[in-house]
């Protein structure tokens, strides 16, 4: 990994970014404290597979239906 100072980083950005992306990582410093990372992006992709957990879950008739005395703390009323 590559350490650059700010004001190379600035002088230097094209080729750099270069760099970035035949793979490299940059570390850009302030003082020599590393403040940042050039890094490659990559773009995350995620495949959804439907239907993943199709049949292993069941939602029974009174799911929407409190217990009374949930209800009652609710100040809800039958």
């Amino acid at each position: 990994m590559r350490r650059v100072n700010v004001h190379e980083a600035k002088t230097q950005l094209s080729r750099l970014l270069e760099e970035v992306e035949a793979g490299e990582r940059v570390v850009i410093a302030r003082a020599g404290e590393p403040v940042a990372v050039l890094a490659p992006y990559r773009a995350a992709v995620r495949k959804r597979r439907l239907g993943l957990f199709a049949g292993q879950a069941r939602i029974h008739d009174d799911f929407d239906q409190l217990p009374p005395d949930i209800a009652a703390a609710f100040g809800e009323t039958e």
